[in-house]
């Protein structure tokens, strides 16, 4: 495959309308547990990690390809803050930025129009909040969920605490596995919880961290994605962000052919979140690059394929402005909260 390209007119209209993905795709129904695909499930891990070796040197895009590709990626961000000093003022901020991600001066310059990000991403007490924040520019809210990062609270509260997060107007939920049931092998008990806390979100759509940092191997990776998918998760994410390992290309690459796999047996399309670590503007290119080769154009857009990050952006709007201007500037200059 040669190198990717995307011209801004591909920019431009992926943007448009680009945020629920009820709006794109036929939902993941989920389908029943299946025990003897999950066993068969393997994972190679040189392979796995020879093939992610190569992947940041082959595959490099510059001047207005590169600006295109990351106007792209801003529109897949989950703008995220999850931090214990949260304050409605900070959301506000955070919800501000998220509808106006990039200076109109270096819009203009690249002749874009307004964009957004794919969505922005709080816990449940910052919920109502970032809904009357957005209110009226369609980005939705993603609240995390089912106690969040350790998923180690009871059960029926971490039920409850999706029903609280949809009524208070989150469109999207982000969920944590059990990681004991992964480490156990317990996959009927992980498919159950799976498929309660699709049934609770309703017509929310579910993301499921499967927090792989914790989960031992990449074949637990690998089946656990498998799992998920079975009991209806309309995206797999990569981890809360408060592990010690958060994204990582062999992961990535893991999840993705899991993803793959799941399309080629069902025909429904589930989305895919890296989250935790990636901060430059570099990285998210590489990130792109592996979903057009794994899985094709149809990933590359909102509705498949987003970023659970906080800082990305300020790196982006900064590759950007240095683009334009031929100069790279202060970070104070691309404040994101």
């Amino acid at each position: 495959m040669g190198t990717p390209e995307m011209t801004k007119a591909d920019t431009s209209a992926a943007t448009s309308g680009m945020h629920l993905p009820q709006i794109h795709e036929p939902r993941n129904p989920g389908m029943a547990l299946d025990l003897d695909v999950i066993r068969g499930v393997q994972a190679n891990t040189s392979a796995i990690e020879r093939r992610c070796a190569t992947l940041p040197g082959r595959r490099s895009v510059k001047k207005d390809h590169q600006a295109a590709w990351l106007l792209k990626a801003i529109t897949m961000i989950d703008l995220t803050t999850l931090a214990g000093d949260d304050t409605p003022g900070r959301v506000k901020r955070l919800c501000a930025k998220a509808a106006h991600p990039v200076r109109t001066d270096i819009l203009d310059a690249l002749g874009m129009g307004p964009i957004t990000t794919g969505a922005v991403c709080v816990y449940h007490e910052m919920v109502e909040t970032a809904v009357a924040a957005l209110d009226g520019t369609g980005i939705p809210v993603a609240a995390v969920s089912t106690g969040f990062p350790a998923g180690l609270s009871p059960y029926h509260l971490r039920v409850k605490e999706i029903e609280e997060s949809v009524k208070a107007g989150a469109k999207e939920i982000d969920i944590v596995i059990s990681r004991r049931h992964v480490l156990a092998g317990n996959w009927q008990a992980l498919y159950d919880e799976m498929r309660e806390f699709r049934a609770t979100c309703g017509e929310a759509h579910v993301k499921a961290i499967l927090a792989t940092g914790e989960l031992g191997s990449l074949r637990n990776v690998a089946r656990a994605s498998q799992v998920c998918m079975m009991a209806g998760a309309d995206f797999i994410k990569t981890s809360t962000g408060k592990e010690s390992v958060n994204a990582t290309l062999p992961v990535s690459l893991v999840m993705i052919r899991a993803i793959r796999d799941y399309h080629a047996r069902t025909g429904y399309r589930v989305g895919y979140k890296p989250a935790g670590g990636i901060s430059k503007a570099k990285d998210a290119l590489v990130y792109l690059s592996l979903i057009k080769e794994e899985l094709g154009n149809h990933w590359l857009s909102p509705h498949l394929f987003r970023f659970g990050a906080s800082s990305l952006l300020g790196d982006i709007e900064r590759q950007l402005e240095h683009h334009v201007t031929g100069h790279y500037s202060a970070g104070y200059r691309h404040a994101i909260g």
